[in-house]
């Protein structure tokens, strides 16, 4: 009888991990590059670059601004953003945006959008980038 209970404790607790890493519907949700060209126009979002700094001179989104997810300032640095406003995140290959969209989304920001494909599907679908 105990070991059913802890068979069934040990799922339970199990599905539970697996549905909480999931995102919640419209808070975290990764788009195509056109979709995502679409998003950065919209008025009132704002893109984030998540590359590292010499990532982001060789190539970057118009209007983006970089913020590297993988520095020791990326969480002050998005603690000091609005987090009722649209964020639109890439990186290179959308590895790093999933990360800093799922640490956005635990920080309390209530609408992000990743970039499926990063900065490689928005080459692949022709979308011009800003060089500096």
């Amino acid at each position: 009888m105990k070991r059913n209970i802890k068979v069934i404790g040990s799922i339970a607790a199990l599905a539970f991990l697996l549905t909480g890493c999931g995102s919640t519907s419209g808070t975290n949700s990764k788009v195509g590059a056109a979709d995502f060209s679409a998003k950065t126009q919209e008025a009132g979002v704002v893109t984030i670059d998540v590359r590292t700094a010499g990532e982001y001179m060789t190539g970057h989104i118009q209007g983006a601004i970089n913020i590297d997810v993988e520095g020791m300032q990326f969480d002050s640095e998005i603690a000091k953003l609005d987090k009722s406003v649209t964020y639109a995140v890439y990186c290179h290959s959308g590895r790093r945006s999933g990360i800093a969209t799922a640490a956005m989304a635990d920080a309390g920001f209530t609408s992000l959008f990743d970039l499926d494909g990063g900065i490689g599907a928005w080459n692949a679908a022709g979308l011009p980038l800003v060089t500096q």
